[in-house]
């Protein structure tokens, strides 16, 4: 993470509670560290950066941090938490973060990893520091950003419109120009507030107010109030819930399967969380509050309205139940056609439900009921294909749940399972085990039935939504000498129903096996195994017009090195390949890319951070998704197929104690391509160049 501990700075006997020096955190390589291999664009990779870097600006408090805020870090053990809450309870409050060291399995690489985004404090430092308006403007963690985004070559959608048969050709309404606006004040167990506003590329401006159209197509805004008396959540605006294993409620702050094996398994039942990113699908708009019931207990109620993208039609069938239908929600978030625009907010969505916790005094049990009812202001029915038989449809869906977690010794359980109309029952339950003091172990099992309608949930899964899936997890983890981790996992799957390109129930597995060698505290190597087994139709043939269910064997490979070969100077090399074949085809297609990042830092004024990468992919099935370093709360995670060369450069520049400057230039080369891009997107030639720029000024 780039945080080194001094050594001589750990034997100081501190006293007293104390400040340290704190880094920023390096997310780059923590992002790697957690999904080493990511599979799709879809990835919530900007949720886990802003939560990570709100935990860096807003620290949690180990003193005060229970058993469920410690999990949410994702960096920690169930072993090593419990640890903590024990030493906490039984030698009172920590008087410095450097007295981790004394609890048991935390050692250095651990302790490093957390301390950019934990503090030691005492007290309630909310009635020292005044009214909530004084608290807001005396906050560190108080900034406003503007970013502006743009590819450079000319794209078809920006070209002039011609006539083809005698009708206007199709094109964007609005410019090339890419721009968000952000304000946020936080401050953690205490308050968060701000805006966002964003205008995508191609999306035209307009002023109406009354369709949250201000100048952007986009806008977003939240006041969430904390540890008010018995209060211990208010949150008015926009705001995300996750509760239990994220079956019916998930905020999309989730991992998955990935690169840490063990932690990442299970969710944490973190409640109401404010939301101030710019994806305009994956939050709740109304208001939610937790109330202290007694000691043990706690309340959440929610509610929420918001109209959503979906393509609304008119019942042909004089019978059919409605009148008029959506076939499905649209999650792109893009405005920039007639089409799209028409599509836009079309949808009524209204969402209310409520959370009843119990918890004891430590922590190791913890159980809670969750109802969530939804409305939709116009019916959904997906289209009439065999897959979608056991779909959601209709107006109305409620779901039930009941979620647990438990620890004994070693062990945690964990699980949740819930009902949802129709009567479906879906279930997720878990056990991590700490079987010494090297060697840590997860199972867990699944069963999504295919008429299980979760429509806000993101458990643990295969699928991207937990529905028509049944599968167990075994993780492992192994240290066998103090700078060397093994992790491997199998997870077998099956889909009782058919799916979308799988005309058969069908059945895969997905394995992963890493090793990791940490020669120092800034350097770590390492290689990962993958295969994944999953099924496909094949293609059809004159002689075969049904498609016949068969699977795609794919195989990947990851090596990895990072070194900070001195305070200043930082390079990482990655090596990422694949390859996949068909059943019915003896030919594999393979794909690879090798990039060599470079960053160095010219004092505290000036960083420089800069990419060259070659790929080869035959197609884009074999994309490969490369993780790259952006501006301050982007994200950019290209897929890159075909023959060419990605390179980027970025600049972080502080004008000053308040202002700070983020430059960033990337640029994407084919080799054998005269177009790059497809339809509104295609541009002629074989060059995409793409400018951001980021102006963030704290108060």
């Amino acid at each position: 993470m780039g945080i080194v501990i001094n050594c001589s700075l750990l034997t100081v006997n501190c006293v007293c509670a104390q400040d340290y020096p704190r880094r920023p955190p390096d997310l780059d390589r923590l992002t790697q560290e957690l999904f080493a291999e990511i599979q799709s664009d879809q990835v919530p990779v900007e949720d886990i950066y802003e939560t990570l870097l709100n935990y860096y600006q807003a620290p949690l408090n180990l003193n005060a941090a229970g058993r469920e805020d410690l999990r949410a870090l994702l960096l920690l053990s169930e072993t090593q938490i419990t640890n903590l809450l024990r030493h906490r309870e039984a030698n009172g409050l920590l008087l410095s973060v450097y007295e981790l060291q004394s609890i048991e399995r935390f050692d250095l690489r651990t302790i490093g990893r957390i301390l950019p985004f934990v503090a030691v404090a005492g007290g309630d430092g909310r009635a020292a520091r005044g009214p909530l308006w004084q608290r807001i403007l005396h906050e560190d963690n108080n900034y406003a950003l503007l970013r502006y985004e743009r590819v450079l070559q000319a794209r078809q959608g920006y070209t002039p419109a011609t006539l083809y048969q005698g009708r206007p050709t199709l094109r964007y309404l609005g410019g090339p120009d890419k721009l968000a606006l952000r304000y946020r004040a936080s401050h953690s167990q205490d308050f968060s507030v701000g805006f966002s506003l964003e205008k995508d590329a191609g999306e035209p401006w307009a002023w109406q107010p009354g369709q949250g159209r201000l100048g952007f197509d986009y806008f977003s805004a939240h006041l969430v109030l904390q540890a008010r008396g018995r209060w211990k959540t208010i949150a008015l605006g926009d705001y995300q819930l996750q509760f239990g294993q994220g079956l019916l409620l998930s905020s999309g702050f989730a991992v998955g399967k990935g690169a840490e094996v063990i932690t990442t398994v299970r969710r944490s039942s973190v409640g109401v969380r404010p939301y101030a990113g710019l994806l305009e699908n994956s939050f709740f708009r109304g208001g939610a509050a937790t109330y202290q019931l007694g000691p043990r207990w706690d309340a959440t109620a929610f509610a929420s309205h918001r109209n959503a993208d979906a393509n609304l039609r008119q019942t042909q069938d004089s019978l059919a139940a409605y009148d008029e239908f959506s076939s499905g929600l649209i999650y792109t978030g893009l405005h920039r056609t007639a089409t799209e625009l028409a599509n836009r907010h079309r949808l009524a969505e209204t969402v209310g439900g409520g959370h009843l916790g119990y918890a004891t005094a430590n922590g190791d049990l913890a159980v809670g009921l969750i109802a969530v009812g939804t409305h939709y202001g116009t019916a959904l029915l997906k289209r009439p294909e065999t897959y979608n038989l056991f779909e959601f449809s209709g107006k109305n869906n409620l779901a039930l749940g009941l979620h647990y977690s438990y620890v004994w010794r070693n062990l945690l359980l964990f699980g949740e399972t819930a009902r949802t109309t129709g009567g479906a029952l879906g279930t997720v339950n878990g056990l991590l085990a700490s079987l010494g003091s090297a060697v840590d172990a997860a199972v867990l099992l699944r069963h999504y039935p295919a008429d299980f309608h979760s429509l806000y949930g993101n458990a643990f899964g295969e699928n991207y939504r937990n529905i028509n899936e049944s599968g167990v997890y075994f993780g492992l983890k192994i240290r066998p000498a103090p700078r060397w981790e093994v992790a491997t996992y199998y997870d077998q799957f099956s889909f009782p129903w058919l799916r979308y390109r799988v005309g058969a129930p069908s059945r895969g597995h997905d394995a992963l096996l890493r090793l990791a060698y940490t020669p120092s505290k800034t350097t770590i190597l390492s290689a990962q195994l993958r295969q994944r087994l999953k099924p496909r139709d094949l293609p059809t043939s004159p002689d075969f017009p049904v498609p016949l269910p068969g699977n795609y064997l794919q195989q990947s490979l990851l090596l990895y090195y990072d070194a900070a070969l001195s305070p200043a100077l930082e390079v990482r090399t990655r090596l990422q390949a694949s390859r996949l074949r068909l059943d019915d085809d003896q030919a594999w297609r393979t794909g690879y890319v090798l990039a060599q990042d470079v960053a160095y830092r010219f004092g505290r004024a000036l960083k420089l951070t800069a990419r060259y990468a070659v790929f080869d992919a035959d197609n884009y099935d074999v994309r490969q998704y490369v993780y790259e370093s952006d501006v301050w709360l982007a994200v950019s995670v290209p897929a890159l197929y075909g023959q060419g060369t990605r390179a980027y450069a970025l600049a972080e520049i502080r004008l000053g104690k308040p202002l700070t400057l983020w430059l960033r230039y990337a640029e994407t080369r084919y080799r054998h391509q005269a177009t790059v891009g497809t339809g509104l997107e295609a541009i002629e030639g074989a060059v995409r160049g793409e400018v951001k720029a980021q102006l963030r000024y704290k108060f």
